[in-house]
């Protein structure tokens, strides 16, 4: 099996498990969605910002913007740096679902050091760090 699939499937099953128990904690959010809510900085983010850090097209990211909206999870706000431009930031709505994702997360990585050991999954952690310092546009 070649590096790519070996690193896809552990990171699908890690978004499948965390959006469960987001969506199970009241939170209703696609995955799509999800991808572009976690892009968001804190100060808020450009649609096209938006769109190339989630890879998909300004059309795409807008809808999945509106629906964000729609729900409450998102909201437009004048760029400070620039009148015309607007910002898309997260509300206390969407803040409301960090706990909860990060809970999941932590389940998941004691349920992996369990399986792989303490030793290699630091390793792991340390190999993926090294690797995003490549690979990680945005980093």
């Amino acid at each position: 099996m070649n590096i790519g699939l070996l690193l896809f499937i552990p990171n699908r099953d890690v978004e499948n498990r965390v959006l469960a128990a987001v969506n199970a904690a009241g939170f209703d959010v696609t995955q799509a969605q999800a991808r572009v809510l976690m892009r968001i900085d804190q100060e808020g983010t450009r649609l096209t910002v938006l769109a190339e850090a989630a890879q998909v097209t300004k059309q795409t990211a807008g809808f999945l913007v509106d629906q964000l909206e729609k729900a409450g999870y998102v909201e437009r706000v004048p760029d400070p740096a620039d009148g015309r431009a607007r910002l898309v930031k997260v509300t206390a709505k969407a803040l409301g679902a960090v706990p909860v994702a990060n809970e999941e997360l932590a389940r998941i990585e004691a349920e992996w050091e369990r399986h792989l050991g303490k030793r290699r999954m630091g390793q792991l952690r340390e190999a993926l760090e090294m690797l995003g310092e490549i690979t990680d546009p945005y980093r």
